[in-house]
């Protein structure tokens, strides 16, 4: 049985449900974690593979530039993991149980959860982009392609929460969730143009590292933020579209099944 709730008093409790992760998480130490995963992330990446992808040739103007999408990428996807845990512990503490059975839409506690999850994101993406600038990253784009890259980053972002979100309410165990998310993370990372570009793998996995996601991803970034030797592709359908189609694609059916995980509890 739903329980109408106006919309206005809807938003008050949403807005007071994200508060509720938002405010402890100077203390409990989200926000250093936020800030300090990417600061770690181009120390990891940049330091041993500057020397040696400049050897072998990347096709940019500095293995910055390549680099950095990656490193966007993976701060990112650090905090769909943290929303996956938040949510089993919600799961498994009874708090979704509890949420069900107040007169609230059954979809806030996930909302919730996405705009804390949201504010997580940025932050590591300013400080991404801090640790890029320090190591020779620069926008080369007009400042909507600009805006674009931000957006679009942020918009991966959110639809990798959504995911983690998903899997943590259903599995309501948070070490379960987070080993779930580390495999098919390292494998996309790994095999993907996100630290090398295609030819330089195998030529039997060529066509995988090109054409999967987190590449796709990638090459969106890169085409957004340019590059002063011209090579990072134009700002295009064919560049951008794929990137910004899996991420549609996976907004809408991981938010519907979250939506349906959501509406079922209440039921």
């Amino acid at each position: 049985m739903t329980i109408e709730v106006p919309r206005r008093r809807a938003l008050a409790q949403g807005w007071v449900l994200a508060l509720r992760l938002i405010r402890p998480s100077v203390r409990n130490g989200e926000v250093i974690t936020a800030i300090l995963a990417p600061t770690v992330f181009t120390l990891g990446f940049y330091v041993p593979l500057n020397r040696v992808m400049t050897f072998i040739g990347f096709g940019l103007s500095s293995y910055a530039q390549f680099l950095m999408p990656m490193i966007v990428m993976q701060a990112v996807s650090f905090c769909a993991t943290a929303a996956a845990v938040r949510a089993a512990n919600d799961a498994r503490d009874g708090l979704d149980a509890r949420f069900a059975t107040m007169p609230m839409p059954s979809v806030t506690p996930l909302l919730a959860r996405t705009a804390a999850t949201a504010y997580r994101i940025a932050l590591s993406l300013v400080t991404a982009l801090l640790c890029g600038h320090i190591i020779g990253f620069r926008f080369y784009g007009s400042w909507w392609h600009t805006a674009g890259f931000l957006g679009f980053a942020m918009l991966v972002g959110v639809m990798l929460s959504v995911l983690g979100d998903l899997l943590g309410t259903l599995s309501k165990s948070p070490e379960a969730t987070s080993q779930a998310l580390v495999l098919p993370q390292l494998i996309l990372g790994m095999v993907s143009t996100g630290f090398a570009p295609a030819n330089q793998f195998p030529h039997w996995i060529q066509g995988f590292a090109r054409d999967q996601p987190v590449s796709q991803f990638v090459f969106a970034l890169r085409a957004l933020a340019g590059d002063r030797s011209g090579r990072a592709g134009a700002v295009s359908w064919g560049v951008v579209g794929p990137g910004l189609a899996w991420t549609m694609v996976g907004l809408v059916i991981f938010g519907a099944a979250a939506v349906l995980v959501a509406l079922r509890r209440q039921r």
